[in-house]
């Protein structure tokens, strides 16, 4: 079976928006251990099983911590390998910062209250028979990595694919994502996929 797309289109670095460029020096230190600190939080489930409140005991001051934005969301899915090719979802054009929406986000006067993301993805041909693979795993990997105050909705950019309306529907209902993650060889791939993230 050939490729969707054996020759795609490969954005250069500087073309990328990259959290790491864009902030430099202690902001950008600062920044990156709000973000391990939120992630390192461990839940509390006195008002919602689904909300952290309290953050580890070597978090001495919580005050500092800034919220999460769309800049950290997307530093988490642009590493993400294409299942097809040896190169990121960010490099291919598949995520885009733009399409990181930070639709509700927790505030300090209701702490309690979920926040929302939506991730829009952009197929490289609008024929990607991989694309209902691509969106879980970005939706798996924003899942395991950010707070469980977060909801996650990935789809398909309006347009972008023949299909979209088929495969937002996939990637929306929670019983067909589960049962994917069930599958041996859909977990592998998601796996292989998911390194690149890594440390």
């Amino acid at each position: 079976m050939g490729l969707d797309n054996a020759n795609p289109t490969i954005l250069s670095e500087s073309e990328l928006p990259s959290h790491r460029r864009r902030r430099r020096g202690h902001d950008a230190d600062s920044k990156k251990q709000s973000l391990r600190n939120v992630l390192a939080a461990k839940p509390t489930f006195e008002m919602d099983p689904f909300y952290m409140s309290e953050f580890s005991d070597t978090d001495s001051d919580d005050s500092t911590l800034e919220p999460i934005d769309e800049q950290e969301i997307y530093d988490l899915i642009a590493p993400i390998a294409d299942p097809e090719h040896p190169t990121s979802l960010e490099s291919l054009g598949v995520v885009k910062l733009e399409d990181v929406h930070l639709i509700s986000a927790a505030s300090s006067s209701n702490p309690s209250a979920l926040s929302r993301v939506r991730v829009e993805l952009t197929p490289t041909v609008t024929h990607c028979s991989l694309a209902t693979v691509i969106g879980l795993g970005v939706r798996v990997r924003l899942e395991q990595a950010l707070p469980p105050s977060y909801r996650v909705e990935v789809k398909i950019k309006a347009g972008t694919h023949n299909q979209a309306e088929d495969v937002n529907k996939q990637l929306a209902d929670k019983e067909r994502v589960a049962a994917a993650l069930e599958n041996a060889s859909l977990a592998n791939l998601l796996r292989t996929m998911m390194k690149p993230c890594e440390g």
